[in-house]
């Protein structure tokens, strides 16, 4: 373990994700704790987990970032005490608050994204893990399938203000990087002790675009969506079978 990204989502983290991918870090956001360590993250939740059950986690990874690593962050640098910390902050709070609002949305009403969340394996087990998360990130249950969109931005302020407080105030000074993203490569490179790379800094999730760029990159996305238009085909074939069935044993 290298980095512990500490910032809240919706703050930069896809496109310093993908700028950790570049440079050849191996990241852990939230899709990768959820598909490998959802068993992991139950016990945590149910117990609060031990540095021991930390180590084991992420032995073998450089980056953690994003829910629900971001709001443990201070037990993962019990178990990795050498690592560096990041804090991706926005600068104005409301356009944070209002950013992560439209994503909720966003992923809320994806009907495609919300059957697979019901009906396939990978989604129902991503589903308890997210919904767990929720509770102890954001203090409620946030909406997360068939229910109606609600969002309280007042909490998420509240919540947001304090995880940043605690980051500040709680971080190794001599370990940690407050960081923008539209600040680019150097102060991050810098930080990490690496030669800048002669491209752009990426942009990612771009207006709520994460589900969209996901269904195009991330594996762990292609295969729920995978698992979505199958269980969609058995769910037709077995309506085509029942129909005409029905109306051969009882008749019209």
């Amino acid at each position: 373990m290298k980095v512990i990204v500490a910032g809240y989502n919706k703050t930069g983290t896809k496109s310093l994700h993908a700028a950790f991918s570049y440079l050849g870090y191996i990241v852990y956001d939230f899709m990768e704790n959820y598909y490998y360590h959802s068993k992991e993250w139950d016990e945590i939740y149910a117990t609060g987990g031990s540095t021991e059950l930390f180590r084991r986690m992420y032995k073998d990874v450089d980056v953690v970032m994003d829910m629900p690593a971001l709001y443990f962050w201070k037990e993962i640098h019990e178990a990795f005490p050498d690592v560096k910390v990041i804090l991706t902050i926005r600068d104005q709070e409301e356009a944070w608050v209002e950013s992560l609002a439209r994503q909720m949305e966003s992923v809320n009403n994806n009907k495609m994204y919300t059957f697979a969340k019901t009906f396939t394996p990978t989604g129902r087990r991503m589903t308890k893990t997210i919904q767990n998360s929720h509770c102890v990130q954001f203090g409620a249950n946030m909406p997360y399938s068939w229910s109606p969109h609600r969002v309280n931005k007042t909490v998420l302020k509240i919540k947001y203000r304090q995880h940043n407080a605690d980051v500040l105030k709680n971080a190794p000074k001599d370990k940690l990087l407050v960081f923008r993203v539209q600040e680019g490569w150097e102060p991050l490179c810098k930080f990490l002790g690496v030669d800048d790379p002669d491209i752009p800094f990426p942009h990612k999730n771009v207006k709520s675009s994460l589900l969209k760029d996901y269904a195009e990159e991330n594996p762990l996305m292609i295969k729920m969506i995978f698992e979505a238009k199958m269980a969609m085909l058995l769910l037709v074939l077995l309506v085509a079978i029942l129909i005409p069935t029905y109306f051969i044993v009882f008749g019209t």
